[in-house]
């Protein structure tokens, strides 16, 4: 998603807009020329955000979601790119830190550059889904979900956890983009949400806060649930002594980094 192509922008190119290059007979400057990213046949950017809150001081198109919270801003310089996002959602701007950051600013808190409308692409959908996966989104679903629902008797709460773990579920796939972080895999029925801290444990903020799980293939969470591994802050995967020899080798038992997504070999803790 690196921006490397025409990023140095020339006096005679706004952001997202393109001025002509000989000046017309009126004594105008030039006609301007909006540069509009692709809209799918509902009239949307995508599949992401559906609401144009229209052009803004620089050229730059504004758009908002019905389901998600913060705003972006899209821009670009005609033909053929490059593309500019910017958004405002504190909480995504620091998921996307490790992006290359456009030397252009932009008016939301971070900015960045793309070579190519798949690339851009490809970024709203990772900007969307993070939208609705962090902190509070979740929990604004579930309250929506649960409102007025009976919580007197054993079996009325139990309807009410399994919408709070369904919505936990659903943001912890959106999250880490439907893949096992450990193994890669990315087939769904053999993926699990596995919260860190338990269920009983925590209020319905920390529930369904998806820095509370973590999205593992079906034999990771097997082991992860009953504590037979732990993960350290840095993500360092811990054996349990009560874990077999054949399930330790089978495992792998490697090193997570939350950071890079990265896997690196360790030791089996003693």
């Amino acid at each position: 998603m690196r921006c490397s192509k025409r990023c140095s922008i020339s006096d005679r190119v706004l952001i997202g807009v393109s001025r002509s290059t000989t000046q017309p007979n009126d004594g105008t400057r030039g006609s301007a020329r909006l540069c509009r990213p692709h809209r799918g046949p509902e009239g949307r950017l995508g599949q992401w955000f559906s609401v144009e809150r229209g052009i803004e001081s620089g050229g730059w198109l504004r758009y908002a979601s019905t389901t998600t919270h913060g705003e972006i801003w899209i821009a670009g310089v005609p033909p053929r790119g490059p593309w500019l996002l910017s958004i405002n959602h504190p909480g995504v701007a620091a998921e996307l830190a490790a992006l290359q950051s456009s030397p252009l600013p932009g008016p939301g808190l971070g900015t960045y550059g793309f070579d190519t409308l798949t690339a851009l692409h490809a970024a709203l959908d990772r900007v969307y889904k993070l939208g609705v996966s962090l902190p509070d989104a979740p929990l604004a679903r579930f309250r929506a979900q649960t409102a007025g629902l009976p919580q007197t008797t054993e079996v009325e709460r139990l309807v009410v956890r399994r919408i709070g773990q369904n919505i936990f579920g659903a943001a912890l796939m959106d999250y880490w983009g439907a893949r096992c972080p450990i193994t890669g895999i990315t087939d769904p029925t053999l993926l699990r949400a596995s919260h860190i801290v338990p269920w009983a444990e925590r209020d319905d903020a920390q529930r369904l806060d998806v820095h509370n799980g973590l999205l593992l293939s079906v034999l990771w969470n097997a082991t992860f649930d009953p504590g037979l591994i732990r993960f350290t802050n840095d993500g360092t995967a811990l054996a349990s002594p009560n874990l077999s020899p054949a399930a330790h080798a089978t495992l792998g038992i490697q090193r997570w980094t939350r950071k890079t997504r990265q896997l690196v070999k360790v030791e089996r803790c003693p």
